[in-house]
C-alpha cells in the first residue's frame, strides 16, 4: 500500500509540473509592429550610435536578428499589401502611394493575414496607418479585421504639411475609429502613445483567446511628433526621441504579454515598411552602412530591421543571416495557427525553419525587387544583387535637409547591368557584371520565369498572373 501511494504521489507531481494543456493546444498569439520609413541602422541592436533602444535591444536578445530582412517594396502602400497577402504587390495590382480619396484599394477577393486565420476564431485589430485605400470598401473592417483605430493614409497627408510649410489638395487627416471618424489631426504628438495602449487593452481584453495585432505606427514617418515623456531625450534629435518612443511601445506590448501570462505563447514580430526617407536629413533615419533609401531598390531602401521573439520557440540571442522578405511572414504564420493559405497564389514560403536554425537556406532561389508601376529593377540570388537599367533617385553625397525640410534628389539613370556580391561589398560600390556573365545569365533566366509571371514594364511584358487591384466604380 506505502509503495502504491508513493508511486501515485510520483504520478501527480509528474502532471503538476507540465505545462497547462490549454497553452500547448492553443493557437499562438500573433503580433506584428509595423514602422515607417525606420532605417536599418535606427536600433541599438542595428548599430544604432545614438539611439538607445533597450526594450528592442531586449526582444533581440530574447529571440532572432535578421540581417538580411527585405521590405517587398521600398514605398508605403505597395509594402503593406505585401506584408498582410504574402504576394508581391504587384501581383495583387498594388503599387506605389495611394493618396488621399484615390479610386483604388486592396482587393477585397485578397486574402489578407486577419482574414486568414479567422477559421481558427482569432480576434484580430490593426491600430495606426491603414494606407491600402481609404473608400470605405477598402477598409480594415472589411479586410478582415475586427478593430481598427487609426489613420487611414500617411500622416503628412492632410492640407499643410508643416515638413514642407506649405498647402496641399487633401482633405484634413482623420482619425478613424472601426469606420466612424472621431477627429481629424493636426498635432499628432498623443498617437504612439494612444496606438500602444489600444494594443495593450486589446491584449488584456484577449488573453484567454488567440489574437492577431497588428501594429502600424505612423512614425517615424515625417512630420515628426513624439510625446511630451520622451521629448528631447535622445542624442539624436527628434527622430531619435520618436525611435525612443515607439521603443517604449514595445515594450509596453511585451510587459503586458508577461502581465498577463501569455508571453511564451505569443509570436512578436518587429519591422519597419521600407528605408529611411534620407531627403529630410536630420528628420530621416540612417541605413548606414548601406546604400541610398526609401524611394530605391538599392539595399537601403528596402533592407530593414527585423527582430522576432517566441520564447521557447525560437532560439534565443541568435542572428539569422539568410535572406527573408516580408512576403514570407503570411505563410509562416499560417503554418504556426495551423490555417490554409488562401486560395489565391502567394509568393511567400514558410521560414520557420529558418527562424529556428534549422537551416541556413532561403527557401526561395530568389528574391525580386519590382519598384514604380511594375518596374522589375533587381534581383537577389544568393550573395549576389543584379539590377538592370533604370532611373533612381539620390541626393549624390549630399546632406539631406534640416528642421523637417527636405532637399531635392538628383535623378540618376543607369545603362548597363550593375552586380554587386553583398558578401564582400555590402555598401554596392563595385559593379563586377562583366567579371561574372555566367551569374548574369542564371540571374537573367529566373528573371524572366518572374517576368513572364507579373510582368516587367521596362520590357512591355505583361504578366499572365497578375490580379487585379480594388477600384471604385
Amino acid at each position: 500500500m506505502k509503495k502504491l501511494l508513493l508511486i501515485i504521489g510520483s504520478l501527480l507531481s509528474i502532471i503538476s509540473c507540465k505545462p497547462n494543456s490549454t497553452d500547448e493546444t492553443s493557437p499562438p498569439n500573433l503580433i506584428i509592429i509595423f514602422t515607417d520609413d525606420q532605417g536599418y541602422n535606427d536600433v541599438g541592436c542595428y548599430g544604432s550610435p545614438d539611439i538607445k533602444t533597450p526594450h528592442l535591444d531586449r526582444m533581440a536578445s530574447e529571440g532572432v536578428k535578421l540581417t538580411n530582412f527585405y521590405a517587398a517594396q521600398p514605398i508605403c502602400s505597395a509594402s503593406r499589401a505585401a506584408l498582410l497577402t504574402g504576394c508581391y504587390s504587384n501581383r495583387v495590382g498594388v503599387h506605389q502611394a495611394y493618396m488621399p480619396a484615390n479610386d483604388f484599394g486592396l482587393n477585397p477577393s485578397e486574402t489578407t493575414i486577419a482574414e486568414m486565420l479567422k477559421p481558427k476564431d482569432y480576434h484580430t485589430a490593426i491600430f495606426g496607418k491603414w494606407h491600402l485605400g481609404d473608400d470605405p470598401e477598402f477598409m480594415p473592417l472589411r479586410q478582415g479585421f475586427d478593430e481598427f483605430y487609426g489613420i487611414p493614409y500617411s500622416n503628412d497627408m492632410w492640407p499643410l504639411h508643416p515638413a514642407q510649410g506649405k498647402w496641399f489638395n487633401f482633405p484634413p487627416l482623420p482619425l478613424y475609429d472601426g469606420e466612424t471618424i472621431v477627429d481629424t489631426l493636426t498635432d499628432q504628438s498623443f498617437l504612439t502613445t494612444a496606438l500602444t495602449e489600444k494594443s495593450v487593452d486589446f491584449i488584456k481584453r484577449n488573453k484567454a483567446n488567440p489574437f492577431f495585432l497588428y501594429l502600424a505606427h505612423p512614425q517615424p514617418h515625417v512630420p515628426l511628433y513624439v510625446s511630451d515623456k520622451f521629448k528631447g531625450k535622445s542624442e539624436r534629435g527628434i527622430y531619435g526621441d520618436v525611435i525612443m518612443e515607439i521603443d517604449w511601445s514595445v515594450g509596453e506590448l511585451l510587459k503586458a504579454l508577461k502581465e498577463n501570462e501569455i508571453d511564451e505563447n505569443t509570436l512578436v514580430i518587429f519591422t519597419s515598411d521600407n528605408g529611411p526617407w534620407l531627403s529630410y536629413g536630420e528628420h530621416s533615419g540612417s541605413a548606414y552602412p548601406l546604400r541610398e533609401g526609401k524611394q530605391t531598390t538599392w539595399e537601403g531602401g528596402q533592407r530593414v530591421p527585423c527582430i522576432i521573439r517566441y520564447l521557447n520557440k525560437i532560439p534565443q540571442n541568435n542572428v539569422v543571416n539568410t535572406p527573408l522578405m516580408s512576403i514570407d511572414i503570411l505563410p509562416t504564420l499560417a503554418q504556426l495557427a495551423e490555417v490554409p493559405l488562401p486560395a489565391n497564389k502567394i509568393d511567400g514560403k514558410d521560414i520557420w525553419d529558418v527562424l529556428t536554425l534549422d537551416t541556413q537556406d532561403s527557401p526561395h532561389e530568389a528574391y525580386y525587387f519590382y519598384y514604380n508601376v511594375n518596374e522589375l529593377q533587381a534581383v537577389r540570388y544568393k550573395d549576389w544583387k543584379l539590377y538592370y537599367p533604370r532611373k533612381y533617385k539620390t541626393l549624390s553625397g549630399r546632406e539631406g535637409g534640416k528642421d523637417g525640410l527636405p532637399v531635392a534628389y538628383d535623378f540618376v539613370t543607369t545603362d548597363e547591368n550593375q552586380l554587386f556580391d553583398l558578401s564582400t561589398d555590402l555598401r554596392e560600390q563595385h559593379n563586377i557584371a562583366s567579371e561574372y556573365p555566367e551569374v548574369v545569365a542564371i540571374i537573367d533566366s529566373l528573371a524572366n520565369i518572374k517576368r513572364a509571371e507579373l510582368g516587367d514594364s521596362f520590357q512591355n511584358l505583361v504578366g499572365n498572373e497578375n490580379r487585379l487591384v480594388g477600384e471604385i466604380e
